[in-house]
Order: C-alpha cells, then structure tokens, then sequence
C-alpha cells in the first residue's frame, strides 16, 4: 500500500510540474503565429499574385529591349 501512495504522489508532483510548465506554451503560440502569418502570405499572393507576376514580366522585358540594336 506504501509503495501505492508513493506513486501516486510521485504522478500528482509530475502532472503540477507539467502544468506549471510555462515552455511549451510559448512554442504553440509561435506555431500560431506561423501558421496565422502563412494564411495571410498565401491570401494576399492569390490576390495579388498575377499583378505582381505581370509587372515582373513587364519589367524584364523592358530591361531585356534595353539592351538590342
């Protein structure tokens, strides 16, 4: 019965360990933060993407006809 109540112990010291740990909590909200900032990237490339595609394309053509006889 001892050795049952030391384990138990044992686990309730871990688990308030676990919770007060406060690292991981950081780590997801960076993930968060990642992942909020990939969604806005990828937003604003669909909507914008083919402009600026298209002045790339323009801008190098005009840099390309520079350059002929």
């Amino acid at each position: 019965m001892e050795m049952l109540t030391k384990a138990w112990i044992d686990m309730k010291l871990r688990i308030e360990a676990m919770r007060d740990d406060e690292d991981g909590l950081s780590t997801v909200e960076y993930i968060i933060i990642l992942i909020l900032i990939a969604v806005v990237a990828i937003a604003l490339w669909q909507r914008f993407g083919q402009a600026v595609t298209s002045r790339i394309t323009e801008g190098t053509d005009a840099i390309n006809g520079m350059g002929g006889s």
